[in-house]
C-alpha cells in the first residue's frame, strides 16, 4: 500500500478524528497500567474506555457505543473503585505496586500483543465490510447478542457479581474464616 498516493491523502475529517481517539485511548491505556495510585489507574480506564465509545461513534455503531459507555464506564469502572474501597486498598502511592519486574513484564506485554495482533491478522485477513452510514444499527447487533451470544454474556454477569461478593465479603470485619 502507498500511502502518499491521492487515494489516502489527504485524510478526511473523520479519519482524523478516529487517529486522534485512537492515540487517547492508547495513550491512556498505558496510563492504567503505569500509574503507581489505584484510583488514578481506575480513572484513566475511564478515559480509555470513552476514547473507544468515540471510536464507535466515527465508525457510527451507536448502539456498541452507548453500550461502551453504559457497560464499561457506568458498571466496570464502578465495580473497580467499589472493589478498591472495599478492600481498603491503599488510595495513594503503593510500594506493591513497584514490584522491580518491568522488564519482564513488558518482555511478556509485547509478547502477548504481537500473538493478539498476529491472530487477528491472520483471523480477518480477507473480512471486509464496507463502511455505509446506518450500519451500527441495533437491531442486527441485539439479535446476535441474544442468539449467539448469550452465553457468554450471562457468564460475564455472574462473575461480574460473584467478584462484588468477594468484594463485600473481604471488606466486612465481622465474617472471618475459621
Amino acid at each position: 500500500m502507498n500511502f502518499a498516493s491521492p487515494a489516502f491523502w489527504p485524510p478526511t475529517t473523520q479519519e482524523i478524528v478516529f487517529l486522534l481517539l485512537g492515540v487517547i485511548a492508547v495513550g491512556s491505556a498505558v496510563l492504567v497500567v503505569t500509574t503507581r495510585q489505584l484510583v488514578h489507574a481506575a480513572l484513566w480506564l475511564v478515559v480509555s474506555f470513552g476514547a473507544l465509545a468515540g471510536g464507535y461513534l466515527v465508525l457510527t455503531a451507536e448502539f456498541v457505543a452507548w453500550v461502551q459507555i453504559l457497560i464499561y464506564v457506568g458498571a466496570i469502572v464502578v465495580l473497580l473503585l467499589f472493589g478498591i474501597m472495599l478492600t481498603r486498598a491503599p488510595i495513594g502511592r503503593s510500594a506493591d505496586l513497584d514490584s522491580g519486574n518491568q522488564i519482564a513484564a513488558l518482555v511478556v506485554g509485547v509478547a502477548t500483543a504481537g500473538v493478539l495482533v498476529s491472530v487477528l491478522v491472520a483471523g480477518f485477513r480477507h473480512a471486509y465490510m464496507p463502511l455505509t452510514p446506518g450500519a451500527g444499527a441495533a437491531k442486527p447487533l441485539g439479535s446476535s447478542i441474544f442468539r449467539t451470544w448469550v452465553l457468554p454474556f450471562e457468564a460475564l454477569s455472574v462473575l461480574l457479581l460473584a467478584a462484588l461478593i468477594g468484594a463485600i465479603v473481604l471488606s466486612r470485619t465481622d465474617i472471618r474464616g475459621r
